[in-house]
């Protein structure tokens, strides 16, 4: 089955030229033209990756992701900014909402699918590698991508849960933000280390603030001790 994806602008011009791009290289794609008909058509059909534009009527991009963030069955779907503007506070903003990217205008095709094909690549392979991993109050089970604390069950979004999965994987091992990336976003993705950061403070407001350390000018690790 092709993967599916949903493209959200309220341009008419770039939505036709996305899909285009995306279409020819195999990917089944819908498309939107605000934020609220994007909502509905995702719960509808579950598209593996969400591109949506920031400023749109009726509710924007932010808007969108966070809505979209609070839905579960969404929780595995990728989202994607697409915007004009450049502001840090702008992309901050973005990764608080819950999105994984940001691809930024104008749109260069080739970097485009170079860009999707290297983030759907890792959901690839998800399916195919079973693990369930139990620290203390936490039990985390990449199989199904459900994460339980202290009986409670949570839902993360997917960049989130495999960041989480890669530190437990190695409780006291130092992982630098490069290798984070690299293994989460790929190589190919731009992303920067404020990416990693918001993630991380994401992840400790959810399971709390002792068992993710910060390694000073290097990175990050799990703290087993601290999972009681």
């Amino acid at each position: 089955m092709p993967k599916k994806i949903l493209i959200v602008d309220d341009e008419e011009d770039i939505v036709e030229f996305l899909q285009y791009n995306l279409e020819k290289v195999g990917y089944d794609v819908l498309t939107a033209t605000n934020g609220s008909e994007a909502l509905s058509i995702a719960k509808s059909n579950l598209p593996d990756l969400i591109i949506l534009d920031i400023m749109m009527p009726v509710l924007n991009g932010i808007e969108a992701c966070k809505l979209i963030r609070e839905d579960a069955t969404l929780n595995n779907s990728l989202v994607v900014f697409l915007t004009a503007r450049e502001e840090d506070y702008m992309e901050i903003e973005g990764f608080n909402s819950g999105g994984d990217d940001y691809i930024n205008k104008p749109i260069r095709p080739r970097l485009l699918v170079s860009k999707i094909n290297a983030m759907l690549k890792p959901s690839e392979s998800a399916d195919e590698q079973q693990g369930i991993i139990e620290i203390g109050s936490l039990v985390i089970n990449k199989e199904n991508y459900s994460l339980v604390n202290k009986g409670v069950s949570l839902n993360l979004p997917r960049k989130e849960f495999e960041l989480l999965y890669m530190l437990l994987s190695v409780p006291g091992k130092v992982f630098t933000r490069l290798e984070l990336l690299n293994e989460i976003w790929g190589e190919d993705i731009y992303v920067t280390n404020r990416t990693i950061d918001v993630h991380i403070r994401k992840l400790r407001e959810k399971i709390g603030d002792d068992l993710i350390k910060t390694v000073k000018g290097i990175g990050y690790k799990f703290e087993s001790n601290g999972a009681e």
